[in-house]
């Protein structure tokens, strides 16, 4: 009986001692799914946030770009996937409450399906134009389209994108007719405008600060209340032809619905830690990013009001799915 009690014993003992022993997070590389292309505002901002985490945390977080069906596969993916923390989405707010508000046939909720873990930055944005326009300001293309209505063309990187909203709210502020060409991915959209392709688009400064720096493209404006240190000579839209103007956008850190708290907690000290390095904020600085953080609870608050927004202007737009 008593050998009997021993064993019981040390059972026991060997059971709660693995209950305690359990292997700490993150024990393996993280992937994360940029539903973008690569080299877009949103990764470009992403690969700087999430270096800095990974030598945080001793794992690597692995970018992985999925772009296509203006971030709706990507997104699905996260949804989808297991809830370890493994898996993590880095969105930005078109996907998380344009898109959404443009889908009839939505294979996810974006409020019912992640679990948020931290915004990450907000996205300055600014007019730009292929040199062969001949544009400079924003007032020269609002005065060509008035001449020629419907005529010229711009690119975004799909229907319901943040490129696409943000022009669609500058025709309307300026009653002019342009018209839409999207694209699979806001990359390929500059990267036209440079080429000559098409004449104009919005987008975020980090996809395109290289190509304004490199002379490939003309910085028109910027969407901002005031001008920019990194581009002390460039107008504002607002000041340059369309008074109260005024587009930003921002990404931000979800993973799939049912994660355990302690890590989206785990994972969120990790982004604000990050956002707090000089270096990481200088350099999100340079591409024409702001660092900002946030909690898991500020997330889903800002992605809900974003979502009721979005709609009530889409609609007076008369913004639908092309």
């Amino acid at each position: 009986m008593r050998l009997v009690h021993s064993l019981v014993a040390a059972l026991a003992l060997l059971v709660n001692g693995g209950a305690v022993a359990q292997t700490p997070y993150p024990d393996r590389p993280i992937r994360m799914i940029v539903p973008l292309a690569a080299a877009s505002a949103v990764d470009v901002a992403a690969r700087i946030v999430t270096q800095k985490m990974s030598d945080q945390m001793g794992q690597q977080i692995v970018i992985v770009n999925q772009p296509g069906a203006s971030g709706l596969i990507g997104a699905e993916q996260v949804a989808r996937a297991e809830p370890d923390g493994y898996t993590l989405g880095g969105f930005n707010d078109s996907i998380m409450t344009m898109v959404p508000n443009l889908q009839t046939n939505m294979r996810w909720d974006i409020l019912k399906d992640f679990e948020p873990v931290s915004l990450v930055a907000t996205v300055q944005w600014g007019l730009i134009a292929g040199n062969q326009t001949g544009y400079k300001t924003a007032a020269d293309l609002i005065a060509a389209a008035r001449a020629a209505p419907g005529k010229i063309d711009y690119g975004s990187g799909g229907p319901g994108s943040p490129q696409h909203l943000a022009m669609a709210m500058f025709a309307s502020g300026a009653g002019i007719s342009l018209t839409h060409v999207p694209y699979k991915g806001a990359t390929q959209a500059a990267t036209d405008v440079a080429g000559g392709q098409i004449p104009v688009a919005f987008q975020g400064l980090g996809t395109v600060a290289a190509l304004v720096r490199g002379g490939q493209v003309r910085l028109l404006g910027v969407t901002t209340p005031t001008r920019l240190p990194q581009f002390p000579d460039v107008p504002t839209v607002s000041e340059s032809g369309l008074p109260g103007f005024f587009f930003d956008s921002w990404f931000a850190i979800l993973a799939p619905a049912g994660t355990p708290k302690p890590i989206v907690a785990q994972l969120n000290a990790g982004v604000l830690k990050a956002l707090q390095d000089p270096e990481v904020r200088r350099k999100l600085e340079e591409l024409g990013f702001a660092a900002r953080g946030s909690s898991p609870e500020e997330l889903r608050a800002i992605t809900r009001d974003q979502l009721a927004r979005y709609s009530r202007v889409m609609k007076e737009m008369g913004i639908v799915n092309e």
